[in-house]
Parts: structure tokens; sequence; C-alpha cells
């Protein structure tokens, strides 16, 4: 049985390449241990794969890079040999080849490719990976001839610094069986095969390794996963908080013999890739090294330096004369602080109801008071999430069209927008720290102070933020005419304490 690992699975939408980028040199940080990119080439609302493969390995160390999955009716097995080979050559051999036997013919038709059955998609895939590996294989020019791929002296190379899998994506029997016999890996998804369908595809997949001579054990399995990650456990496969994602991932280590899981993060991306990587991943591999005997492994991860929000090597541009904006520019300006003054009011309402809540933790108590006690701390921590989610898709929108529009029309804010976004990922840190304090106070009550030094901490925090972007930005917004989005502003203020 092969170590459990963990990664991130990353949308490659083009229109928040920048954020797809930042998302995988989290994953790098925190120590996942890869990254999948989806790969759907007749999406014109997606980057190319191998691009942005390329890319994300320039800017990342140590984790892995996988297609998830690549799409083999619309990449050529020979050109994807030396494309995977060339990436992990630059990579410092950090390439997994994942392959898909193809779906959705009309769009791949639509982009030149073959229109083709689901048996006759098996066989090409077949094919390929034969193919595949020939040329990774030093030798004498390779000639093959099959229904759908050919080489006619094609010569090797070049050739892999290690053994790249090729991990196959498979939910039918046919796929499965193909992955048994030949491949080096498995991926599925939460999102088309839930918990108790993988497990019987994992049988149908270990009989044909089996039946082949082949070790079932051997071969990587690995789950692609969606969910969601909150302080209450709710109905569903992975809906709750870390330690119940570890629970249900860890029984699918022993009774699937999944040996990988890969994070599609929701929302909010940078919160559910931290969660995953520091609370969830530890926790199964710690499981897994009980049962087997072994000491559980060490995190790996980078260290991150926090910049300081107070630092007094903020730059500073020259700025433009406030009174020189027309009567609209000016309101364009406003409408930045405005926004501020938004979530500054609703700061203040959490850390009144912090406070309120933290007074009712330390009073007397009846018995029948605890059960109305203990939904108060639910409530807190449904309403500093709420808080959480909000702002984080303020910075969202901030990164995907204020930004890039301030430093396209005047590239002097460059040095400034840059700091900002730094400064988001700092906020970002506080925000997962107060959402894990929270989860420790519906645990223990008593750990409400936690709850109100993370309050305040980021309402320092935000309250410089705030002040340096609406210094620096709210004239250039309004001179440079640059309209700001509508944000989800939906806020009701929760009275915890039935006050």
């Amino acid at each position: 049985m092969e170590d459990v690992w963990f990664g991130a699975l990353l949308a490659p939408e083009a229109a928040d390449g920048d954020r797809v980028l930042r998302h995988a040199e989290l994953a790098d940080r925190l120590g996942l241990d890869l990254v999948g990119v989806q790969d759907h080439p007749y999406q014109a609302g997606f980057l190319d794969s191998w691009t942005l493969l390329a890319t994300i390995a320039q800017r990342t160390e140590r984790v892995r890079l996988v297609p998830d999955v690549a799409n083999v009716p619309l990449r050529p097995p020979a050109v994807l040999a030396r494309a995977a080979a060339s990436l992990d050559i630059l990579s410092g051999g950090r390439v997994e080849l994942g392959l898909g036997a193809g779906a959705l013919w009309d769009a791949i038709a639509a982009m030149g490719g073959p229109r083709l059955s689901p048996g006759e998609s098996i066989e090409a895939l077949a094919e390929a990976i034969t193919v595949i590996r020939a040329l990774w294989t030093p030798g004498d020019p390779v000639t093959f001839s099959g229904g759908h791929h050919r080489l006619a002296g094609a010569r090797p190379g070049p050739f892999p610094p290690h053994p790249i899998g090729i991990w196959i994506g498979a939910t039918g029997r046919r796929m499965l069986e193909l992955t048994g016999r030949t491949g080096d890996g498995w991926l599925t998804s939460s999102f088309h095969s839930p918990p108790e369908a993988v497990t019987a595809q994992a049988r149908i997949l270990d009989v044909a390794a089996a039946d082949a001579g082949r070790d079932p054990a051997a071969i990587r399995k690995v789950y692609n996963l969606g969910g969601s990650l909150s302080p209450l456990p709710g109905a569903g496969f992975l809906d709750g908080p870390a330690a119940l994602w570890a629970e249900q991932l860890t029984e699918l280590v022993f009774e699937a013999g999944m040996s990988g899981f890969v994070l599609a993060p929701g929302v909010e991306a940078e919160r559910d890739l931290r969660v995953f990587a520091e609370e969830v991943a530890p926790a199964v591999r710690a499981a897994v090294a009980r049962e087997r005997g072994r000491p559980a492994p060490e995190p790996v991860r980078r260290p991150v330096t926090i910049p300081d929000l107070d630092e007094p090597g903020r730059p500073r541009t020259a700025g433009g004369d406030p009174a020189a904006l027309t009567p609209d520019q000016a309101r364009l300006g406003r409408r930045l602080v405005d926004v501020h003054d938004g979530y500054r009011a609703q700061l203040r309402q959490v850390r009144d109801a912090v406070e309120q809540v933290a007074a009712e933790t330390t009073a007397p108590r009846q018995d029948g008071d605890r059960l109305a006690l203990r939904q108060n701390h639910w409530t807190l921590g449904v309403f500093c999430a709420t808080f959480r989610r909000l702002l984080t898709v303020h910075h969202d929108v901030e990164h995907g069209s204020t930004f890039p529009a301030l430093t396209e029309r005047d590239p002097a804010l460059e040095p400034v927008v840059k700091k900002l976004e730094q400064e988001h990922e700092v906020i970002a840190e506080l925000l997962d720290r107060l959402d894990r304090a929270c989860a420790e106070m519906i645990a223990d009550p008593a750990r409400i102070d936690r709850v109100r030094a993370g309050v305040e901490r980021l309402s320092q925090a935000l309250a410089s933020h705030f002040a340096y972007e609406e210094a620096e930005l709210a004239e250039p917004v309004g001179r440079l005419e640059i309209g700001l989005q509508p944000e989800e502003r939906s806020w009701t203020c929760p009275r915890p304490c039935g006050g």
C-alpha cells in the first residue's frame, strides 16, 4: 500500500489566471503533494492545460503536476509523450500523466477531433498508452500500427528523469479493467462516483490487476473531491468540519484502497486548501500510520513569510488631486470607501456578538439554559463564517476586476496593487485562524477567548488595510473611472443570546 497523497484540483479559467496560479503556489507552500489541472481543450474559457502546468512548474518547487485528465482524442499521444517528458525534465521529475478516453463528443468534433463510440474510445486510449510508453523507452525507432494511432519509425525521446505514472480516468467496467491491466494509477471523482460506487469500482480494478499478474496495491487510486468544509456537520459526504472529512477519507483508504485525495476548492479556495492541507491531510496520515503500525509522518510545509500590514515601507504613489475630480468621478472614488464602510459596520456587529456570547458564557447558568448557550456558540460560528465569506468575495472581485483595470490604465499603481494583494493573503490567514477558533469554541465554550482575540486581530488588520487602500486608490478609481462591481452584501446580524 502506497503512502496517501493530497492535492488540489484547479479549474484553468482564463478570466482568472492569476488566481489559479496563486492557488497552485499556495498548494506548494502548504506541502500538498500534487496540483491537478482540468483539461478541456474545447472549452474557450479555459487556459490550455499544458501551458498552465508549465507556468505552475516555474512558480513552484516541490508539488507534483498532473493533467486531470488529458483529453486523448484532442492530444495526439506521440506529441503528448514528448510534452509530458519535456515538462518532467524542466520541473525536476514532478509530472504524472492523467489520461482520459474522452467525452462531450460534439465539442471534440467541433475542434476537429474524432467522434468515437464508447468502445472505440477505450481502444484508442489503450493504443495511446502503448505509443506513449514506447516513446519514453530508449531504443530503436518505433513502428506501431493500431486502429486509431500509428508510429512509422518515430525516434523515442526525450526521456523523463523519473518514471512518469500513467493515471487513467475511469468509472465504467471496461475502463476500470483497462486501468487494472495497464495503468499506474486510477483517477475518479466524487462528483460522479459517490463513496459506495468508488468501493465497488475499486474491486473491479483490483480483480483486473490480479488477473493480469499485477499487484493491485501498487496502482495509485486517486479520488477528486468536492465538499463543504464548515464548523457544523451536515448530512452528506464531506459535509462538515475537518475531523469529519478525515474520518470519511480514512475509511476510503481502508475500504477502497484509495491512496490519493485531490480537493477542488470552492468559493473560499484559500481557506479550503489550508484546512485540507493543515488539518485533514495530517489527520488521515496519522490514522493510516497508526493502523499500519508506523510513526505518523511529519507534515511538509515551506515557511510562509507574512508581511506586516503596518510596515513603513508600504509603497506610495504621488496621487492626483481629489479636488480635480468631476462629481461623477468623486462618487466613484467614494464608492470604494462606502464598500469598506459596509465591512467595517459588519465587523463591529461581529465584535458585539462575540462580547455578548462571551458574557453569557461566563455568567452562571441553569441546566435548562445549556442548550440555548450551545446554540449561541453555533450561531456565532456561522456569523463569523458569513463575514469571512463576504470579505473573501470582496477580495476576489478586487483581484479579478478592480486591480487589473487600475494597473492597465495606470501602470504606476502596480507596486501598491501588489502590496494590497500581499495583504489580502495576510487577512486570509487571519480569517482562517478565526474559523479554527470558532470550531474550537463550539467544542469547548471556554475557548471563546480565542475567538475574541482573533476578531480583535482581524479588526486591527482590516482597519489598517482599508485605510491604506482608500488613501492610495480612491482617487485613481474616480480619475480612471473604474466601475466597482456589485457584490453580494446579504447580511443579517443574529442576536445569539436572544436579546
